[in-house]
């Protein structure tokens, strides 16, 4: 870890000594005091507020109800892994915001594995996966990761995909950030529909007088650029038309009277920068550029107006690729002028061969496929192995090496990120040029640091799960001193402990860096210093991932590219009949050749329903679900039915939820009596025995005509009580989530389930791929389903040193 801090150290500081030289040779005067402050603003930022990113790795592109998502998470610090991390926090939220599924993961030398089952009454439509964790909170959210995913009925073919677009608009991006009036600058747009999607558009720009000043055209994903010297008094508006044939007008941003413009030419080798002004205050000749990169100063150049010396180049040969920012400061420290530029460096990525050591395309028939790493790699790798003819594929979509170098940077949408690597021509290059001066760089405001305005942490850097709260006397007046008593069973694996929280002299108290998986039970007790009045209120903080409120996403919500009919068809064909197989697997009701297993007698759920239900609660007329020997990890009821019942709406908070179906709500009931929504959003998990869903309509009380849930808590024979927790109060938390095991049939040894037919699409999901040290080898054997003819590989890696990368190979 310390020999990469170096490693990549050593290369911005031999750019940075380049550019010191640069400025040495050119003349310019050591920096004073006001340019030093601002190097140790920037440091001040760096130390205290270092930057974690997330990455996952999917098995696949899309989905269809009754399929699972894989995924592999990759957590960085300062570029580098977060090995001290241990929270990594999904969810899948559909098109509406609403989260469907969360999850928290345990993050291991910094990676984690996570899935979402997809029920098959999931609905259709667009949905998207966000990962992050609690530090990134307390930053913009817009650095978190999100990937859409388009989630397809396999019975209809129906994906809820989004509608037609009507509109459209053009936004303007003056290079440097504004227009200064007589100073030739570069004006980049960017045209989008009303989907997010990018727009081709032509037109021209006039002035106020209505002539022609400039020409619109774009050069990709809806970008261009147009060269605009604004004239003193002059106002300018952009007339376009879409390839609809629809035409707007659309007002560029004011140009200022004076002022400083930035124009930078990037040429790879060398980065060329020209300061154009106008009107400057003499107290503002006097001007600093500072370059960034990966949080480090590379080169700093003192700029002169009355001297002439406003221009000058950075060598960029020795740099790593990735953003490079461009700041002009005056002698206040005031930020006048910003430009980011992307520099196509050394990638340092990790290179791999991917070769057969037994491919066998055959019906149910072994392939071991061996990947070669690199001797020092030390790190991550995780592959997906999928039927090339049956799942479509896109070239173009973020991926690892796209999301390191350029997407995890940005602000804002960026279309198919991966073209700009893929596709290595002078227009692609051009093109990426336009995603910097469309796409903004702000993980920190200069303006702000510079005045000591640093982000306030609200959310510390997680290492376990924490439990926090309040103790209070009787009164609810803070507990000084004391303790708060936890007996823990982890009903999992049966073991239990005993913990001890001080009470602080403000009443909060604290258990941290606690690691468990699925559930935990914390039976507790308040205890006082003092043995008069021994009462004792203990009340627990809500963890922000306990909280189920729509999701607000600053990345637009899209389908993928149009696919082809065809394939669509046969994987949607496909995934019906993989559906199928499961349900026979899950029902255990396994048709052999010579023998037909079927399960006669009563359902647990029947048991169950027939010692808790009565009346027309009895009915069967619906869904039930036991859980007296179950320990859902769920917030609540609300949270445990989503996606359980088709067509049962429960969206919004899940502490006060809206529910809908077919059209209305359900009534609600608890032990067989109406109550109110909020009543069953506070009752904890551990006291609920039975819940039956009645189709509409439900004759057994008021408010059935759209269907019921009925709750019944648990009796006495169903408590399950801890003969070791006698009078102690009980909280039931949720931890790591316990990731279930990819299926990968070994057709070497004969099972009962493999006279199934086999219709699985990914044929082989390793999260976390094991190498071998002494060969540098890691493999993956798998085999092969009934019908897939060609295999698509996709391995992406991080090592120990941040490097990443990837293969895609097809066979």
């Amino acid at each position: 870890m310390q020999q990469t801090s170096l490693k990549k150290l050593r290369k911005l500081m031999v750019a940075g000594l380049l550019g010191l030289c640069f400025w040495g040779a050119s003349g310019f005067a050591k920096p004073d005091d006001w340019t030093e402050r601002i190097i140790q603003a920037l440091e001040k930022f760096i130390n205290n507020y270092p930057q974690e990113k997330v990455y996952l790795h999917l098995d696949k592109d899309y989905y269809a109800a009754g399929e699972t998502i894989w995924f592999s998470g990759y957590v960085t610090l300062n570029d580098l892994p977060a090995y001290g991390a241990r929270n990594l926090y999904a969810e899948l939220r559909d098109a509406k915001g609403a989260i469907v599924q969360k999850e928290l993961l345990l993050v291991y030398d910094g990676g984690a594995a996570g899935e979402f089952s997809l029920p098959e009454n999931t609905k259709p439509g667009l949905y998207q996966l966000r990962a992050y964790t609690a530090w990134m909170l307390n930053f913009d959210t817009t650095f978190m990761f999100f990937k859409n995913i388009q989630v397809f009925d396999p019975k209809t073919g129906k994906a809820g995909e989004a509608a037609a677009p009507k509109e459209y608009s053009v936004q303007f991006f003056p290079e440097g950030g504004d227009l200064i009036t007589d100073v030739s600058s570069a004006v980049a747009f960017k045209a989008i529909d009303e989907n997010g999607y990018p727009a081709k558009v032509a037109g021209v720009v006039k002035d106020s007088k209505g002539a022609q000043v400039a020409v619109i055209e774009t050069l990709h994903d809806g970008m261009g650029s147009f060269e605009l010297k604004p004239a003193a008094g002059e106002t300018y508006k952009a007339v376009v038309t879409n390839a609809g044939g629809q035409q707007k007008s659309f007002d560029l941003p004011a140009a200022k009277p004076s002022g400083i413009a930035l124009k930078v030419y990037n040429r790879g080798a060398r980065i060329f920068y020209l300061t154009g002004f106008n009107k400057l205050e003499a107290s503002q000749n006097e001007m600093l550029l500072i370059a960034q990169m990966h949080n480090q100063v590379i080169y700093k150049a003192d700029l002169n107006v009355a001297e002439g010396k406003v221009s000058g180049l950075i060598p960029a040969t020795n740099l790593p690729s990735g953003i490079m920012q461009l700041t002009v400061f005056d002698n206040k420290g005031t930020p006048l002028s910003e430009r980011i530029v992307y520099v196509k460096g050394k990638t340092d990525s990790l290179e791999f061969f991917l070769d057969p050591q037994e491919l066998n395309k055959g019906p149910r028939q072994r392939t071991e496929l061996v990947l070669q790493v690199p001797d020092s790699m030390r790190g991550r790798i995780s592959a997906s192995i999928t039927d090339a003819d049956q799942v479509a594929y896109d070239p173009y979509a973020n991926n690892i090496m796209s999301h390191t170098f350029l997407t995890s940077d940005l602000k804002g949408y960026v279309h198919n990120p991966y073209y700009y690597f893929r596709d290595t021509s002078a227009k692609a290059a051009q093109a990426l040029d336009l995603v910097m001066m469309t796409n903004g760089w702000r993980r920190f405001s200069w303006q702000e640091i510079l005045q000591d305005k640093f982000p306030t942490i609200k959310y510390p850097y997680e290492q376990g799960v924490t439990i926090t709260g309040k103790a209070m006397t009787p009164a609810r007046q803070p507990l000084q001193g004391g303790n708060v008593n936890f007996l823990i069973r982890i009903p999992r694996d049966s073991t239990q402990s005993f913990l001890m929280a001080p009470i602080q002299p403000n009443g909060t108290f604290a258990l941290n860096n606690l690691v468990f998986g699925d559930t935990a039970l914390f039976y507790f007790q308040g205890q006082r210093d003092t043995k008069q009045n021994r009462e004792v209120v203990v009340e627990f903080d809500r963890h922000f991932f306990d909280v189920y409120a729509p999701v607000k996403t600053p990345i637009p919500l899209l389908p993928p590219p149009p696919m082809d009919n065809r394939i669509l068809k046969n994987y949607l064909a496909t995934v019906m009949e993989g559906n199928s197989v499961n349900r026979m697997i899950t029902n255990r009701t396994i048709q052999l050749k010579t023998v037909d297993v079927n399960a006669k007698k009563p359902t647990a759920e029947q048991t169950t329903s027939s010692r808790y239900a009565s009346g027309m609660f009895s009915s069967d007329n619906g869904y039930t679900f036991d859980l007296t020997n179950e320990t859902p990890t769920n917030f609540n009821v609300f949270q445990y039915l989503q996606a359980r019942v088709p067509g049962l709406q429960i969206q919004g908070d899940m502490s006060n939820p809206s529910l809908s179906w077919r059209g209305g709500a359900p009534g609600v009931f608890l032990d067989q009596m109406p109550v109110d929504v909020g009543t069953v959003a506070n009752i904890p998990m551990a006291d609920v025995a039975l819940i039956k869903v009645f189709r509409p309509p439900f004759m057994g009380g008021f408010g059935g005509a759209n269907g019921a849930i009925a709750i019944w808590t648990r009796k006495g024979g169903d408590s399950r009580p801890d003969p070791n927790a006698k009078k102690l109060e009980l909280l039931k938390k949720g931890g790591y989530r316990i990731i279930k095991e990819f299926y990968n049939p070994d057709y070497s040894v004969k099972k009962a389930q493999h006279e199934l037919p086999d219709k699985r699409l990914t044929l082989y999901w390793n999260p976390n791929l094991v190498v071998d040290t002494i060969s540098h080898t890691a493999r993956m054997i798998f085999y092969n389903n009934d019908q897939t003819k060609n295999f698509r590989v996709v391995v992406e890696s991080m090592d120990q040193f941040g490097r990443v990368g990837r293969v895609e190979k097809n066979f």
